[in-house]
């Protein structure tokens, strides 16, 4: 099978690693699954086996007539639904009703993309377990404690875990980086406490638009600087702080005292 390299496609094949994603997904028989870019199918082989139904988006036109002979029988059951599109152009809402879980090996280039598009998606998946680049799923985890847009737009609806290291050995062809398989558990819009997502996310954009600035200037477009010292102060927030030392919690609270 000719891999298009214009689509990020890197097929695992490594049994070990994707036994250790099925396991990381904890899926069962009584699952959903939605599963990203099935590539030759090896993934889609281990979630099935599990008992659980898979709903596999792909996008590659050349590899539905592969798949759909593959899994031929599966298919015919209702086991595994093949949907032929591209992920991003999709409503999530439209693909799948009740309750899911995401398993994928997704194009590395698009990760920001689905992490967000799910997690901000009205039906959100119970659990995200995602075969990405290790860098990216270390800046998601932030084990450095410097936060970043990405980190911050995960924690705020789920907690993040990196599962396991993974070499370039696993896939075919080798990529040029290192990948990890991350987990986003316990999902939900709990922890926005009643504000809105878009303030949340206009405010951290801010905060974020110039890193080498301080916190208080960055949201200086934003509110009147003496709201924001006032907000500084009740959140016990260093008004040198930057945007990439602040945790999501004291976010959360600032959030909360300068929209009230």
């Amino acid at each position: 099978m000719i891999k298009k390299k214009s689509l990020g496609q890197h097929f695992l094949n490594s049994p070990k690693i994707i036994s250790d994603i099925v396991s990381a997904g904890k899926v069962g028989a009584n699952d959903v699954v939605v599963e990203i870019g099935p590539g030759e199918g090896t993934l889609t082989s281990a979630l099935l086996k599990t008992g659980a139904r898979i709903m596999a988006v792909e996008k590659d036109d050349r590899l539905i007539p592969f798949l759909q002979e593959k899994f031929e029988n599966e298919i015919s059951s209702g086991k595994l639904i093949l949907i032929h599109t591209d992920i991003l152009l999709c409503d999530v809402e439209k693909i799948i009703r009740g309750p899911y879980k995401l398993v994928a090996n997704i194009p590395y280039y698009i990760t920001g993309q689905i992490i967000r598009m799910f997690l901000e998606s009205k039906n959100q998946p119970k659990l995200m377990t995602l075969l990405v680049q290790k860098e990216v799923a270390e800046r998601i985890v932030a084990g450095n404690k410097k936060e970043s847009l990405l980190s911050l737009s995960v924690k705020i609806y789920g907690e993040p875990k990196l599962v396991r290291a993974v070499g370039r050995g696993a896939f075919s062809p080798q990529p040029n980086v290192d990948s990890a398989v991350l987990n986003i558990e316990n999902i939900s819009r709990k922890k926005l406490e009643g504000v809105e997502d878009k303030k949340f996310f206009e405010m951290i954009h801010a905060g974020f638009a110039h890193k080498r600035k301080q916190l208080l200037p960055n949201l200086g477009d934003l509110y009147k600087k003496e709201d924001l010292i006032s907000a500084f102060e009740k959140c016990g927030l260093d008004p040198k702080s930057r945007a990439e030392d602040v945790s999501l919690e004291t976010w959360i609270k600032f959030c909360n005292t300068i929209l009230r």
